[in-house]
């Protein structure tokens, strides 16, 4: 089944627009404490990786043939502190490695690993090197029951070692210990996936308020225009009003321009904090705002995209790991009765911590006796904890843990059918809404251009002139040409945002998308086309 058809669809065929990755400088970028990412990368030597399957290229969907969007305005210098050009795969390849949702779950994962290595080494005891120093005074009671007065001291130079090694812990908590960190592993490719949603949905409402901002430019323009050719008219034909309702649609517009210009940096700085770029920097994608870009074909079967759903998301495969933690940790309570503890501690000094070395010893003010000591206790022992009736209540504990983390799992389940669900119907609307919005930009610029075009032409009716077109009519052109640039471009960027909210859904690693060979140069590459 075909899972990567990335296909940029660009209005004019002669333009080709950069498609090789930008460098970003160190000095774009927001240096944090956090900038310790290969730290983190490196730290864990063992890695679990989830399920993946690389997707094969898909066939290429309709090209897009419109060629009536504008011209993308520049970035006026004083509109901007400083510029930062992108493109799309260059975006995608930061959302895996800056976003801090995707460093807290490796920092996590780094946690979990620690705990399985202390877990894995329980069987080991604590040594204990040093030197135990006792002097006493007074009375001491002997074996026999006969009391003496004296002052004696001694002291050792040694080690020991002392452990409580408990067998059913030994056994259990590496395992539950494992899928623990297995379920942080998943959890950090889920948060890459998280932050390459994230960015995509930053980066493509970038698009729709460059492309909102070059229509209002566009109709603005026209608007200008259209004031001028109702001042040519001659006083017969029109009203005065009507050269005053073109004004007042110009001013309108110019409005609307400067609050588009002020929604493109506003989105720019929604992206740039996904990123972390530098805040200041307006960003300026290297594709044209009417990209169109197909991840997943929208007429697969929405049975075939839950199952792949269900069995590709790594949010199901940690929540499937901290089932088998709760089931590995009722094990262990269960057998902790019957399994024995083993303890072994030195006792040749007091607190038992000492166990073999050099002893000396003697009256104080004598000189004392050296010699060598060894001192060490083994028990084997089996504990019932509150006789009993405390392991009963930590099998309860377990039970309670292992079906809550299995009523979580089958949320997680209903959760991931319901997201493909959901991201299909809109991939499936948005997709209409584009053909329906292409047509309707087609016809409002024919519309537009053939009533201006028609304002000075003139009717005869009787022994009157009037005009052919009236002004409020190009006027009303003007703003039916506006709404259709302003649909095209929210319904190219929705189903832009839809696509990869399907793909995340489907729960597909995020750097497939840009280490599949889909990002090159558009004469090498295999399933990135433009048009």
């Amino acid at each position: 089944m075909p899972r990567l058809a990335l296909t940029l669809l660009l209005a004019t065929p002669s333009a080709v627009y950069a498609q090789q990755a930008v460098d970003v400088r160190p000095d774009d970028a927001v240096v944090h404490s956090g900038a310790i990412a290969n730290y983190f990368q490196d730290v864990v030597p063992e890695q679990i990786p989830p399920p993946q399957r690389l997707p094969e290229p898909g066939p290429l969907p309709q090209v897009l043939g419109t060629s009536n969007v504008p011209e993308i305005p520049a970035a006026r210098p004083e509109d901007i502190d400083q510029s930062l050009s992108i493109n799309l795969a260059t975006a995608l390849r930061l959302a895996e490695a800056r976003p801090l949702v995707v460093e807290a779950a490796r920092a996590s994962e780094i946690t979990a690993y620690g705990q399985l290595e202390k877990a894995r080494v329980l069987w080991l005891p604590d040594v204990d090197l040093g030197t135990d120093y006792q002097r006493h005074d007074g009375a001491q009671i002997r074996t026999t029951g006969e009391v003496a007065i004296n002052s004696r001291n001694q002291f050792m130079a040694g080690g020991g070692m002392k452990a409580v090694f408990g067998l059913t812990d030994a056994i259990y908590a590496p395992l539950a210990a494992q899928q623990v960190y297995r379920s942080r592993t998943y959890d950090v490719q889920a948060a890459q996936n998280d932050a390459l949603l994230a960015v995509s949905d930053a980066y493509f409402s970038v698009q729709e308020s460059r492309g909102v901002l070059a229509a209002y430019v566009d109709t603005h323009a026209k608007a200008d225009e259209l004031v001028k050719k109702v001042r040519s008219l001659s006083l017969g034909l029109t009203a005065p009003i009507e050269v005053e309702r073109a004004i007042a649609a110009f001013a309108d517009l110019e409005q609307q321009t400067a609050t588009a210009r002020q929604d493109w940096r506003i989105s720019s700085s929604n992206l740039t904090r996904v990123l972390r770029l530098n805040p200041a920097a307006v960003i300026i994608p290297l594709e044209p705002p009417h990209l169109k870009v197909t991840v997943v074909a929208p007429d697969e079967a929405v049975d075939e995209l839950i199952t792949e759903g269900l069995t590709n998301r790594p949010e199901l495969a940690s929540q499937q790991a901290i089932v088998q933690a709760t089931i590995a940790r009722l094990k262990q309570e269960k057998m902790r009765p019957w399994i024995p503890s083993l303890v072994l501690e030195g006792g040749s000094t007091p607190g038992q911590t000492l166990g073999a070395g050099i002893y000396g010893a003697g009256l104080t003010g004598q000189d004392p006796t050296w010699a060598g000591r060894s001192d060490w206790d083994f028990q084997v022992l089996w504990q019932l904890q509150n006789l009993g009736a405390g392991n009963v209540g930590l099998v309860n504990q377990r039970h309670g843990e292992q079906r809550e983390a299995a009523v979580e799992l089958f949320r997680t389940q209903d959760n991931v059918a319901a997201e493909v669900v959901q991201a299909r119907a809109r991939v499936l609307a948005a997709a209409t809404r584009v053909g329906e919005a292409e047509s309707g930009l087609i016809a409002a610029k024919a519309s537009f251009d053939g009533n201006l075009r028609g304002l000075g032409e003139t009717i005869r009716s009787g022994n009157q002139l009037q005009l052919a077109i009236r002004p409020q009519e190009v006027t009303a052109a003007l703003r039916q040409l506006l709404q259709s640039y302003l649909n095209y471009y929210a319904s190219v960027n929705d189903y832009n945002k839809a696509q990869f909210r399907l793909y995340h859904a489907l729960g597909y690693p995020a750097q497939n998308v840009v280490d599949n060979k889909v990002w090159g140069e558009p004469q090498s590459i295999d399933c990135l086309t433009t048009h």
